[in-house]
């Protein structure tokens, strides 16, 4: 496969975090769901987890604006958690689900290293292609 171009590591790095974002948001929706499991909180799982999957292929095709929105989350999500820890070192009665453990073990370390990346120059040329007529 000498004339096929590999993928960069800037390129599929944070489309396979967003995807195991989408993959592990829809677990853990359908795990706090209340059960038997109805047509409803599926859907809702569904469409959580696949807004996710959605910006992740937005990333494998370069989209400009996937990067921007994928910047937004990245820094909305340390704010959020920045503040539970906030709230729970200040010893606050919150009740916390599991699943925000579950996501922030996952989503901190990487939104962490994936916000810089995105503010980059290099991030910047990657991510260049048009919305529409790309």
């Amino acid at each position: 496969m000498k004339g096929r171009e590999t993928l960069p590591r800037g390129v599929w790095v944070p489309a396979a975090f967003f995807a195991a974002g989408g993959i592990l948001e829809f677990v853990l929706s359908l795990r706090e769901a209340p059960h038997p499991l109805s047509f409803w909180p599926v859907w809702e799982a569904l469409g959580r987890g696949l807004l996710h999957l959605l910006l992740a292929l937005g990333l494998l095709r370069r989209v400009a604006l996937c990067r921007q929105v994928a910047l937004i989350y990245c820094l909305v999500s340390l704010t959020m958690y920045g503040a539970v820890l906030v709230l729970a070192y200040s010893s606050a009665q919150v009740t916390v689900p599991e699943s925000v453990v579950w996501k922030s073990l996952f989503e901190v370390p990487s939104c962490a290293l994936l916000f810089p990346y995105f503010r980059s120059v290099e991030a910047t040329a990657l991510f260049s292609r048009p919305l529409f007529g790309g």
